[in-house]
């Protein structure tokens, strides 16, 4: 964990900026205003913010492409997960079946 000031020096992003954006809920540190502290995945969001603004991302469009990346994410989370359950536990049929089927999603 690491503070808006470590935050800030390793993503040359100033204070004043994270702090609005934590404002804006854009991101959720955990403790309180003046005590805050940020997790690794914090200091990848911050990157991806400042590279959507770098981009002109209009504010109110902000959450809603957040939240649709945070969707993505989760997903891709679960989707290892299943794979890795899959693998651990299926017969080699299934997992030979399952290949099949999932040729071509995605194209």
């Amino acid at each position: 964990m690491i503070t808006v000031q470590t935050l800030s020096a390793t993503v040359g992003v100033a204070e004043a900026e994270i702090t609005r954006w934590v404002e804006l809920t854009w991101l959720r540190p955990d403790g309180t205003p003046g005590g805050w502290l940020f997790r690794e995945v914090d200091v990848a969001r911050v990157r991806l913010i400042a590279e959507l603004r770098s981009l002109h991302m209009d504010e109110d469009a902000m959450p809603v492409v957040l939240s649709l990346l945070d969707q993505l994410y989760a997903a891709r989370r679960r989707m290892r997960l299943l794979q890795q359950a899959v693998d651990e536990a299926a017969p080699d049929a299934v997992r030979a079946r399952l290949r099949v089927l999932l040729e071509g999603v995605g194209d």
